[in-house]
């Protein structure tokens, strides 16, 4: 047999028993990275080489949907919800006796300035909104153990300009820790400052606090006829404007001494018609016994920018209202106001819910 053939004959079977013992199951060593379930690389075969720890990265949470009943819960308050909203009308509004005096729109809250030594610097008005020309009763208090003097200053300040139109001496005439005086409202309409200053222990102490100065809008002549009309209480308020525009009109509603509802309406008023008419719901009327009178309260008429920038004025109704007797009122209904754009959106969110 050729040298060349018994060689090549050796290196075959050399190759095949070394492919074998390879392929062996007794063979852990190698190639056992094709079964593995660990995907990382197998370590270096060097002998000097050390494995190295390679920091292992924090479990991330796997994002959670809500449950299909939170989303239909969810769903449902919010359709309950609304289609409580949408049972009143906007003209209508079902009000508690805190949200009353809240609506009360011509308050003016004291001011506190706190002194040194726990006293007090305090500064109280009628009301917020002063009409054109009307005098201005400013009353201060100062309280605590400091020295002051016998009067204070008053300057009313432009909130824009900053010019002082008018000014006053507060006096004590009581003898108290108490302080008066007037300034006239004789300024253009707009916001302005009242800084009343005084001298504390010698030093000039300032306070200043915020009220409106109105135009004179225009007169309330009362009420007219009140009347039902379809599910509503109309009740005409007579107003004489004294210059074309659009107004807004906002009473509140009582019975027995209790708030009903917040009642309000918009027209324009150009001269040829005197009368806004704001409108009572059968649905916060007719859930409830009315005997005796309605009163109408706290009065407020805005006259509206004719243009945009133009400020918003108001104007306030008197301050013991109007006292008027209903017609029959046993025709209204404690009916939703039945918008049927509202109608559709609160159907719309049941029947989302209603999918869950």
């Amino acid at each position: 047999m050729p040298l060349r053939l018994v060689m090549a004959l050796q290196v075959t079977v050399s190759c095949a028993v070394g492919l074998g013992y390879l392929l062996s199951a007794d063979n852990t060593a190698r190639f056992s990275w094709i079964t593995r379930e660990d995907p990382s690389p197998p370590p270096p075969e060097t002998d000097n080489a050390r494995p190295q720890s390679e920091p292992v990265p924090p479990p991330v949470p796997e994002k959670t949907e809500p449950s299909n009943d939170a989303v239909g819960f969810m769903l449902a308050s919010a359709a309950a919800e609304y289609q409580q909203n949408i049972r009143y009308p906007t003209y209508s509004i079902p009000i508690s006796e805190d949200q009353a005096r809240a609506y009360a729109g011509n308050r003016f809250d004291p001011v506190e300035l706190p002194l040194d030594g726990g006293g007090r610097f305090t500064v109280t008005l009628e009301k917020y909104r002063f009409v054109q020309e009307e005098d201005i009763l400013v009353a201060a208090s100062i309280t605590g153990s400091q020295v002051v003097g016998q009067s204070l200053d008053a300057t009313l300040e432009s909130a824009e300009s900053r010019q002082a139109p008018a000014s006053a001496t507060l006096t004590n005439e009581s003898g108290g820790p108490y302080y008066e005086g007037v300034i006239a409202a004789d300024a253009d309409p707009g916001e302005y400052r009242l800084i009343v200053e005084a001298s504390i222990d010698g030093k000039p102490v300032r306070h200043a606090s915020t009220l409106t100065i109105e135009p004179d809008l225009g007169e309330f002549d009362g009420l007219g006829d009140p009347r039902v009309s379809n599910n509503d209480l109309i009740i005409p308020v007579l107003f004489d404007a004294k210059e074309p525009g659009f107004y807004a009109l906002s009473a509140q509603l009582y019975h027995n001494g209790g708030a009903l509802a917040q009642l309000q309406t918009e027209r324009r008023l150009d001269g040829t018609t005197d009368t806004l008419e704001l409108k009572a719901h059968g649905s916060v009327l007719a859930p409830r016994e009315i005997t005796g009178n309605l009163e109408l309260r706290n009065l407020q008429i805005r006259r509206l920018p004719a243009s945009p920038g133009d400020r918003t004025d108001y104007g306030f109704g008197p301050e013991d209202g109007y006292s008027f007797s209903p017609p029959d009122l046993d025709g209204l209904t404690d009916s939703p106001a039945g918008d049927p754009e509202s109608e559709q959106r609160a159907a719309l969110l049941q029947k989302l819910a209603d999918k869950f």
